[in-house]
């Protein structure tokens, strides 16, 4: 019936997708009420809407889904395939719709009531008009979520905005029938005195419309998140090869990579991605394994090897045969490890919704305490109504609409100009409280890309003859290494001719330079062929390769004369970078796929302790040794690139992607770096808790100002002229403190 998988303690994992969630204090509710069943542990992700829950074998999904239901919301068990992106889609569509209608009917509402002189003769029943669909229809999502929440006796910002709005436009309703504010030639005229009223000569629709509006663009912005939280797992499945040459009867037979079944054979030339999980049965090549071990080197292969699905062919033609299939192959299992990591995060309650957990019930009491005890002195049923409502609109989050929304898109905005992409306020937390982050190497900390090192002579041949007919050699072949020191070679000069030529399938090529057979290789190829390495060559050659450094001999007329070290390059800012991350109160650690000695050999180049360096982690141990680092209590950013970081990024607390990186690591990420430097990590760390830190000061602000003016509203001294004044300097506030974000500066520029 389900996605039910039996583990060895006899505990069924079930995974429910989750709807009608509309902030994490939803999420909070609906994994308290499955905790509450005998022997359920359940996590709830409001941003993948995905419930995952361990119970006994005995418990069905399907009254796993009867308990969401009870509490309001719905719930379902995915089948195989299922893509939420439509449903998604429809929604964000949706918002956007009553958005852009909403905002195009308040602008005039906001402007007439602010601007005296635009107030022209019955230019308060035009407000009415234009305010009713904004209030009724673009503010539906929020009352239909308060009635849900009323239903089930909780309360969030949904109720607070729903009563808010509501009561202002009801009493500016009973206002303009009963009262006198339908009078033509009524004016709002500004004034600085407090004095008491009946509130029959008073109207609320600039600010019923105006919170709609303010709180439909920040429900918009979340949910282009949301729809954005399940792109690494497409991204993913996007990534293996679409179709494969099979072989049958001797012929080759282009089929697409799902009809492959183990025991198949199939053909992978140069260039193209080896269709599935299998071993080697024919050829020789380099396979590039970077994408899921990190390896910045391509690995050799030849027949009784093991080739990973979705890598690369960089060399010559391979027959393999399929060994794992489908949901089995290694891409498939990193797919299933990126979507376990991010159901895995604890959803982080935003500021605003845990503040209204207490705020709304506490705001509703006074203004039913008000009521009571303006009738109870005898004030008169329109004044107590009035004094009451007072108390609900004063309450209702002007300033709370722009608090987050504002410094979220000035702050995003300007790093986006920096080259860095904040995916949403939940991030923010993440960035205030890591302490540690942990480093990929591979195209993280170095370029990614293979260079020449260091060139060593022996004897009467200097390094420039070295070089040069290693180049020529090598510039015949089609290896990344030899790629590389051919592109070096023909820097220094023009690369003499080469005959007999011969590659040597994972051990180096040969032929015949200047007139002398020439030999370049590994220094296995040198000890097959008997030439013994002279101390001096064989000491720096021990010396290179303790560094992690690819070494490749040369030598001729039957002797080897020399040695050319390759290796990644370390990128020129990620030394400074990761002394600026020392200083942001983070501890680097260096984690790859790569060797030890490698990884070593980066980490002191760039200032990373020995004992910070792991190395050697398959995509599955990235995950594991970000979780142990969880459970040792620290708060994780991880900054990758990979495919094979992708897991990792979605466990970490905080994940950083390089923007020149794969496509589903920026996926899985909550921070981008368009310009693919460490520097940028520095700077997004930076922009991000500048940008919490204003968010604070605007909560702080917004709720400040709405408690200091619930007892003006509950004495029944609130002019509305002052709240409107004060509700707009509220507003102007927030929205001058959050544009102080856009004079953030990056450190490279300072």
């Amino acid at each position: 019936m389900g996605t039910t998988v039996e583990s060895p303690l006899d505990t069924a994992r079930i995974e429910l997708s989750i709807g009608g969630m509309t902030c994490a204090s939803c999420a909070a509710r609906i994994e308290k009420k499955l905790n509450r069943l005998p022997g359920v542990t359940a996590s709830v992700n409001f941003a993948t809407e995905k419930a995952w829950v361990a119970c006994p074998p005995t418990l069905a999904p399907a009254d796993l889904v009867t308990v969401v239901e009870q509490i309001g919301y719905s719930a379902a068990v995915p089948t195989t395939g299922t893509d939420r992106s439509a449903t998604q889609d429809d929604t964000a569509l949706g918002l956007r719709r009553r958005l852009v209608v909403s905002a195009a009917l308040s602008v005039p509402i906001v402007a007439l009531a602010m601007v005296p002189a635009w107030q022209f003769p019955s230019w308060q029943w035009l407000s009415l008009l234009l305010a009713t669909p904004v209030v009724l229809w673009g503010g539906y999502p929020f009352h239909r979520a308060a009635w849900t929440n009323l239903r089930h006796r909780g309360a969030t910002m949904d109720t607070l905005v729903s009563l808010g709005t509501l009561a202002a436009f009801g009493w500016s309703v009973i206002a303009l029938l009963v009262g006198t504010a339908g009078e033509p030639g009524m004016r709002h005229p500004f004034s600085i005195a407090i004095a008491p009223g009946s509130g029959l000569d008073e109207i609320y629709l600039e600010a019923a419309a105006g919170v709609t509006t303010l709180l439909l663009l920040g429900r918009y912005l979340e949910a282009r998140a949301k729809r954005r939280a399940g792109s690494a797992l497409r991204s993913l499945l996007e990534l293996g090869a679409k179709e494969a040459a099979l072989l049958r009867d001797g012929r080759e037979l282009r089929v697409p990579t799902e009809q492959l079944a183990v025991g198949d054979r199939f053909v992978v030339r140069p260039g193209e991605q080896i269709a599935t999980d299998g071993v080697v049965v024919d050829g020789t090549s380099a396979v590039d394994n970077s994408m899921i071990t990190g390896e910045s080197l391509p690995v050799d292969v030849a027949t009784g090897d093991r080739v990973t699905g979705a890598t690369l062919n960089r060399g010559g033609r391979l027959v393999v045969e399929a060994t794992r299939v489908g949901s089995e192959t290694q891409l498939a299992q990193l797919t299933r490890l990126v979507e376990s990591a991010q159901n895995g995060k604890a959803p982080v309650q935003r500021l605003a919704d845990r503040v209204s957990a207490v705020f709304v019930p506490v705001v509703i009491v006074l203004a039913l305490g008000t009521l009571g005890f303006w009738l109870l002195a005898g004030a008169g049923a329109a004044s107590a109504f009035s004094a009451a409502v007072a108390v609900l609109i004063i309450a209702c989050p002007c300033a709370l609409g722009l608090a987050t929304p504002t410094a979220l898109m000035v702050g995003t905005g300007r790093g986006a100009q920096l080259g860095l992409v904040i995916k949403g306020p939940e991030v923010l937390e993440s960035t205030r409280r890591a302490d540690t982050v942990v480093l990929d190497k591979t195209g993280t900390v170095t370029t990614g890309e293979m260079s020449l090192q260091d060139v060593v002579a022996i004897g009467a041949a200097g390094p420039q003859e070295v070089l040069r007919r290693a180049g020529a050699l090598e510039h015949a072949s089609d290896h990344p290494i030899a790629r590389t020191i051919a592109r070096a070679a023909m820097r220094t000069g023009t690369l003499p001719a080469v005959t007999g030529f011969a590659d040597l399938p994972g051990l180096g090529v040969e032929g015949v330079v200047d007139g002398r057979p020439t030999l370049v290789g590994r220094p296995r190829l040198f000890a097959d062929r008997g030439l013994t390495l002279p101390t001096e060559l064989r000491s720096a050659v021990e010396e290179a390769e303790a560094r992690g450094a690819t070494i490749v001999l040369v030598g001729w007329d039957g002797a080897a004369h020399g040695a050319l070290a390759v290796a990644d390059t370390v990128k020129g800012d990620s030394t400074e970078a990761v002394r600026l991350l020392r200083g942001l109160g983070l501890r680097p650690i260096l984690l790859t796929g790569d060797n030890s000695a490698a990884a070593r050999t980066v980490a002191r180049q760039v200032g990373i302790d020995d004992v910070d360096v792991i190395a050697g982690v398959l995509p599955a141990d990235k995950v594991d040794v970000v979780g142990r680092l969880q459970a040792q209590g620290r708060v994780v950013a991880m900054i990758g690139d990979g495919v094979n970081d992708a897991a990792a990024l979605a466990r970490a607390d905080l994940g950083i992607a390089m923007g020149t990186g794969a496509d589903v690591a920026i996926q899985a990420s909550d921070l981008t770096l368009v310009r693919g430097d460490l520097l940028g990590a520095v700077d997004a760390i930076r922009l991000s808790r500048r940008t919490l830190r204003t968010i604070k000061q605007n909560l702080f602000w917004a709720f400040g100002y709405n408690v200091a003016a619930i007892p003006l509203a509950a004495a029944g001294m609130l002019n509305p002229m002052i709240a409107g004044a004060a509700m707009a300097f509220s507003s102007v506030f927030v929205l001058a403190n959050s544009l102080r974000l856009r004079r953030f500066r990056s450190v490279t520029a300072a």
